[in-house]
């Protein structure tokens, strides 16, 4: 028989903007991190103290506002550490107490829960995943049938280029996608559906992805995301 995984994610769809925030639990310690608090925290707090576990961490995929807003709503009842990139605390620009800054290839450890850190540039200079085991929190690198914009400010659609291909070359097909937003029709994948399906998975030619990211895909393309088979991704006169 295989053993349990010893973390539980528990994910929660808070705010306007329709944010997944994570709290992955620890079995064995009863230590918690929540991933990107934003929004209605109290929610996340509920579930901390149903559970049985306190917020020891606090990992951010990214320093956007709707990502990052709830930060002090959790450190005023936790004494929890906080955990980013260098990349994003630099871009951020926003003077921290403490935090633990990271590389990509880095761990976390979460008593018993090994978390690697993924360093996935595009949407923001430092963008982070956090891998536990086949489990995979993107962010806004990769959504459901989907992927985050590249034209907000630290944006840059060639850099998520590299960092998809990067995905899909280095990330069993098994991983389950826990995305930041629920804009897909389902609220988690495998990485080997989304290569079938997605279309910004559907690129072998940089140019034709910039132009798709960043001129075609939010005019044409319309919540909530489902597949798009694999050649289909723009009509013909556009590609």
């Amino acid at each position: 028989m295989n053993e349990p995984v010893p973390f539980l994610i528990h994910a929660l769809e808070l705010g306007p903007m329709e944010n997944f925030v994570y709290l992955i639990e620890d079995r064995s310690s009863g230590r918690a991190a929540v991933v990107d608090p934003a929004w209605d925290v109290p929610v996340v707090l509920s579930l901390a103290r149903e559970r049985g576990v306190r917020i020891t961490d606090i990992l951010l995929t990214h320093s956007h506002h709707d990502h990052i807003n709830g930060i002090e709503d959790v450190l005023q009842e936790y004494d929890a550490q906080l955990h980013l990139l260098k990349a994003e605390a630099q871009f951020w620009g926003r003077t921290l107490d403490m935090p633990s800054l990271h590389h990509g290839g880095d761990h976390i450890e979460l008593g018993e829960s090994d978390i690697e850190v993924l360093h996935t540039p595009g949407h923001t200079p430092g963008s982070a995943c956090y891998k536990l085991d086949d489990q995979l929190i993107t962010g806004d690198t990769l959504f459901v049938f989907g992927c985050g914009r590249c034209d907000l400010k630290g944006g840059d659609p060639e850099q998520m280029f590299h960092t998809l291909k990067d995905m899909q070359q280095h990330l069993s097909k098994e991983t389950l996608i826990l995305p930041g937003h629920n804009y897909a029709e389902k609220q988690t994948s495998t990485l080997g559906e989304q290569i079938e399906g997605n279309p910004f998975l559907h690129f072998d030619d940089l140019g034709r992805f910039v132009h798709y990211r960043m001129d075609y895909h939010d005019r044409h393309r319309h919540g909530p995301y489902g597949p798009v088979c694999s050649g289909h991704e723009m009509p013909s006169d556009e590609r």
